[in-house]
């Protein structure tokens, strides 16, 4: 377990104090990314490498040079790492997230689109692939999410808005006897079982008891292994809100940050990342250490692959209903 102003800075006077150079960023990457000592990317070698600058490490071993940031989200960069670490700081201080115009003015960065790929890069880095489903009674359901598309301002003839809706699905664990837990959401096409179904597979542990409204796309999910509850909505006498109160309430939080964080201006295909990001936060959402989040964000910044700011603005394309 990470412990305050050992692993961590607790305020911004010690951050300062911590990261006041460039070698001072490197080596707590370097004790981040092998804190059980150095393993060479080639061979795995654990020798203690031999350091020919202070950047570059070459493995006694195989020959192999790498960097501490290469193969992570800050590969290549040409961002001094002081920037970096600040920018993670900042992001994760603020409880309501922050914009890239904000970081941008924040860190006296040179122009918007460095201040939007880093934000992009940290998000990329902000969920574990590794992470535990959710457990206990889970809650599943889809909203629509209204979100203004700069690109395409204007579809439809005579729409006077560029505002469209993304269906979102969302998990949540309900706690008993009140509360909720951890949370998942992800993009879909359409509400149909073949969009829904894998997206409950990835994020639920098998047996866990998933509450869902009357979709039929939800409807073979015993056979999945899964004790399903079904909240009928039509005709009942007690209301949404109440039958499926946490993802009614995780719904209203995302639609709130979304449109005052961000001003709802999110292009479609970059939702998930945003996505990801209120999943990083709500999820952390009782930690009373701001330094433990950092922490955390630098520590999977360190382990997740490369992103480019062509791969950001052309992701893959979907090859699936669910993706």
């Amino acid at each position: 377990m990470p412990i305050s102003a050992q692993d961590y800075s607790r305020t911004w006077s010690e951050f300062l104090d911590w990261f006041s150079s460039e070698g001072a960023c490197l080596a707590y990457l370097e004790r981040l990314r092998w804190p059980h000592g150095f393993a060479c990317p080639g061979c795995g070698s654990m020798t203690a490498p031999y350091r020919s600058s202070r950047i570059r490490l070459m493995c006694k071993d195989c020959g192999r040079q790498t960097t501490v940031t290469s193969g992570t989200i800050f590969d290549k960069t040409r961002t001094p790492l002081k920037v970096w670490l600040a920018g993670a700081w900042y992001l994760t201080s603020q409880k309501q997230g922050v914009s890239a115009l904000g970081l941008q003015r924040v860190l006296g960065l040179g122009s918007y689109q460095t201040a939007w790929t880093m934000l992009h890069r940290f998000r990329c880095a902000m969920v574990r692939p590794d992470r535990e489903r959710l457990k206990g009674l889970v809650e599943v359901d889809e909203t629509y999410l209204a979100i203004s598309d700069r690109n395409r301002p204007i579809s439809p003839v005579g729409r006077k808005s560029s505002t469209s809706k993304v269906l979102v699905i969302m998990a949540v664990e309900v706690l008993e006897p009140k509360g909720f837990g951890r949370i998942r959401l992800r993009r879909i096409l359409k509400d149909s079982d073949d969009s829904v179904l894998p997206f409950v597979r990835e994020s639920v542990e098998p047996g866990a008891r998933v509450r869902t409204d009357g979709s039929a796309a939800y409807r073979t999910l015993k056979e999945l292994g899964y004790d399903h509850e079904r909240a009928v909505m039509l005709g009942s006498d007690i209301p949404a809100h109440v039958s499926m109160a946490g993802v009614h309430r995780v719904a209203s939080l995302i639609k709130r940050w979304i449109l005052g964080t961000h001003h709802g201006s999110v292009q479609p295909e970059h939702l998930d990342a945003y996505l990801d990001e209120f999943v990083f936060r709500f999820n952390r959402r009782t930690s009373n250490s701001r330094g433990m989040l950092f922490y955390r964000l630098l520590q999977q910044s360190v382990v997740t692959q490369p992103v480019t700011y062509r791969d950001i603005i052309h992701p893959a394309q979907e090859t699936t209903e669910s993706a």
